[in-house]
């Protein structure tokens, strides 16, 4: 007769330690699992996406259904276990059911800490913990504007990243002056935080919290030093602790967690305990690697199969933090008997300390590039791995496993922390089980499958162990969907489709809303395959955009008027200091791309300030032109070859409205001398003698710096105008969304770029569809301002006096 094991808890730790007694003895027991959520077992860490709209539940679910079923596990979701009689082996279930077993694995998890601040049981005060708290949070965003979270860890920023994502103000409070400092070093900490201030999200540190405000729902925090921060919606994310109220009720040793031994075995016969709620040695652990480590050994020792017993775990972490690339172990804070090893690339936001003592690795951190994370964790388990370190970071900003490839790695260094898969065990899978995707790895070996961190290197693997019978996977446009950006464009074409709506049920998108990344990115393809005839959604685009008006790290908004190519008049410049005088605008600044920035316009004064401005916007926000930075050129300039002012206005006054996939920056210059700066443009034209320009493109002056490359020489200004229409149609024809030229460009290749812009044969056809475009364009964002009275049409304001 089959021996009864149930399991308390449908969480990652308990099924994770199911599935290894499957994988030992797949029928030698009677499984029952007990889950307090409504929903089958599913990915916990991915939960950010979710919340952020990046993908949906289903698309984080672990184990479906279907597969309890297969293996004939009893499964119980939506019902609690309300208590425990350790002599008699029952448990009392919440819908009155009562259950036997001979076995019991206590996987309940952990429960967020709440704060008790005065207020804190008002509506909109949640923690961030599970799908409810997820869906909650989705909801508020539809109503409020002002999110407030409280606690700068790992919970507390992918909360906050999630809510922005869903175009809420997020606010990050926290006690301390460094975000993650249980993870990141004061050093990478700052990084982080000036990473995600750029996203949009702001932040008060080193505050304390007192009390909530407002009636039935949150309106406000007050904050111990006496301010008080807008808060329709507030978030505890300050920590969690292990969920020992059933254990202890049934009289099992509970301290912090569940009392127990190397096989997890708890206090009473019978009775075992893992992940979060189980405390071993002392120590709760709150990581996914651990608690898999945990759930091996208790499946060994029900199973009566040999192993070692466990000792602990190393703690190491691997995360995308808001996109950022972060990895820790073991120590990463300097003490008087240790040694650090660091390596930093300002340029490419890459940071990376490793410290030793005694001749051993005993622990590190890795900001933005975190593709020797796998080394580090080997070199920490050698006792002169201190060694072997003089060599791990390579030369410039790539580390050896990059420069030297996956070939470098040992095959027991492991590719995948979370679920401790090595090298090796990835070839094997390749070379016995017949995986060719990353897909087929995750499932034989679970690599990739928690965090996802990994997923470069076994694609890296892949191509090492299958060379060219590798198929290439193709680049989706986003989670919701297996379609590639290409696939996507063409059966918009072959099956007429004309909404946002209709591609996602046509195409059969799993997510029918979509997500952040591909509902603008179809709202920009159908307005590019069909201009003036599609009715621009948007409710698609991001706030900035809907706005017109950039957010700031202090949740207000930066407002830019057009000003083309740099030049203005003293009545513009008049009507800017009336608005910045009446609206107390407290900083005026000129831009980079030769234009005036009015900083710290409160969101409620967006329209007002714009009505008396009554000047076109300056799209400083948009996926579109930005600007044309020009240089006075032959006009004023002794060194003028080229009358680069007004060939800068005039691109400006064609290009100004375009939709483009992202953001667009050109420069002209009237001579060699270049002091536009045209070499990082995404379109620089620089006059030459004899009345000719060369074009250049595809450069980028931001974090990826790229000079462009010289796409041709003309002969007129009116060509320039031409050429570059061209070359921003095929752009926008073929680049995916949220691609910069810089990137699009190397990716396709200059030579095959010119081959069609310069072609006499494709060219008019290109500006032919450019020009049928801008005939037909409309500003989507300013069509509900104009109503309103915010701004007069772009088109109809003219250039200043003398410029053509």
């Amino acid at each position: 007769m089959k021996r009864k094991i149930l399991v308390v808890g449908n969480g990652m730790a308990g099924v994770r330690c199911v599935e290894e007694i499957l994988a030992l003895d797949a029928g030698a027991f009677e499984i029952t699992v007990v889950g307090a959520e409504p929903h089958p077992n599913y990915n916990r860490i991915l939960l950010s996406k979710v919340l952020g709209g990046e993908g949906r539940i289903a698309d984080i679910v672990l184990n479906p259904y279907g597969w309890y079923e297969e293996h004939g596990i009893a499964l119980y979701t939506g019902v609690e276990v309300l208590g425990l009689d350790l002599d008699a082996r029952t448990a009392s279930l919440s819908d009155g059911i009562e259950l036997g077993w001979d076995e019991l694995v206590l996987a309940t998890g952990s429960l967020p800490v709440m704060l008790p601040l005065p207020g804190a049981e008002k509506d909109g005060v949640i923690a961030f913990r599970d799908i409810k708290d997820c869906e909650a949070m989705r909801d508020a965003s539809r109503r409020y504007q002002h999110a407030v979270v409280i606690g700068g860890g790992l919970l507390g920023l992918e909360a906050a990243r999630g809510l922005l994502n869903l175009g809420m103000q997020a606010r990050v409070v926290h006690v301390l002056d460094c975000l993650m400092e249980r993870q990141l070093d004061p050093f990478a900490s700052k990084l982080l935080q000036q990473d995600l201030e750029r996203q949009g999200m702001l932040f008060t540190m080193e505050a304390q919290s007192e009390s909530v405000l407002g009636g039935d729902r949150v309106q406000a925090l007050r904050l111990k030093d006496g301010r008080i921060l807008a808060a329709d919606l507030l978030v505890m994310a300050v920590g969690i602790r292990p969920n020992v109220a059933l254990a202890k009720a049934a009289g099992l040793e509970v301290k912090r967690g569940i009392v127990c031994d190397d096989h997890m075995r708890a206090s009473r016969p019978h009775v075992w305990a893992v992940g979060e709620c189980a405390e071993h040695r002392g120590i709760a652990y709150g990581l996914v690697a651990p608690l898999y480590e945990q759930g091996a050994v208790l499946a060994k020792a029900l199973c009566g199969a040999p192993g070692e017993p466990y000792t602990g775990s190393t703690i190491h972490t691997k995360l995308k933090v808001s996109g950022v690339d972060v990895f820790s172990a073991g120590e990463f804070n300097e003490r008087e008997d240790t040694k650090a090893y660091r390596f930093r690339d300002d340029f490419s936001g890459i940071y990376k300390k490793v410290l030793a003592r005694d001749g051993k690795v005993v622990g590190g951190v890795l900001y933005g590039d975190t593709s020797d994370s796998g080394k580090i964790l080997q070199l920490m388990k050698e006792p002169d791995g201190e060694s072997r370190l003089a060599g791990l970071f390579g030369a410039g900003s790539k580390s050896v496993q990059e420069a030297a490839g996956v070939e470098a790695m040992a095959p027991s260094d492991i590719v995948c922390s979370c679920n401790g898969v090595s090298k090796q065990g990835i070839l094997d899978a390749i070379k016995t089980k017949g995986c060719t995707t990353v897909d087929q790895v995750k499932a034989c070996t679970n690599a990739a499958r928690s965090c996802g961190g990994c997923k470069p290197l076994v694609q890296d693997l892949l191509k090492l162990a299958l060379g060219p019978d590798l198929a290439e996977e193709k680049e989706r446009v986003c989670d919701c969907t297996d379609l590639s950006r290409d696939e996507v464009v063409a059966q918009i074409r072959a099956k007429s489709l004309s909404t946002g709506k209709e591609v996602r049920m046509v195409l059969g998108w799993k997510n029918e809303e979509g997500c952040s990344k591909c509902r603008p990115a179809l709202n920009y393809y159908l307005n590019m395959l069909y201009p003036g005839r599609h009715a621009d959604e948007v409710s698609s685009r991001f706030v900035n955009e809907r706005l017109h008006a950039n957010i700031q790290k202090d949740g207000t908004f930066s407002v830019v008027p057009r000003i083309r190519g740099g030049v203005t008049t003293p009545a513009e410049l008049r009507k800017i200091a009336a608005a910045a005088e009446k609206f107390k605008v407290p900083m005026v600044k000129i831009t980079g791309g030769q234009r005036i920035d009015l900083l710290g316009v409160k969101k409620e004064d967006l329209p007002a300030i714009w009505a008396e401005l009554d000047m076109p916007s300056g799209y400083a926000y948009a996926k579109a032109l930005r600007t044309v930075k020009t240089c006075v050129g032959s006009e004023f300039c002794r060194y003028g070859v080229g009358d680069s002012t007004a060939l800068g206005i005039a691109l400006e006054k064609k290009f100004e409205m375009l939709n483009t996939p992202a953001k667009v920056k050109m420069a002209v210059s009237g001579c060699p001398r270049n002091c536009a700066e045209c070499a990082i443009k995404d379109v620089g034209v620089v006059a030459v003698e004899g009345g000719q320009w060369d074009v250049s493109t595809g450069g980028n002056g931001g974090v990826s710096l790229k000079g462009a490359e010289l796409l041709a020489r003309v002969d007129s200004a009116e060509e320039v105008i031409d050429l570059v229409a061209a070359y921003l149609q095929h752009y926008r024809e073929t680049a995916h969304w949220n691609e910069r030229t810089a990137p699009w460009q190397e990716r396709l290749g200059l030579d095959a770029i010119k081959k069609v812009v310069l072609d006499p044969q494709i060219r008019p056809g290109l500006v032919e569809r450019m020009d049928a475009t801008l005939a037909t364009y409309k500003d989507p964002w300013a069509e509900s301002a104009k109503d309103a009275g915010l701004w007069r049409d772009p088109q109809a304001q003219a250039a200043p006096a003398g410029r053509t």
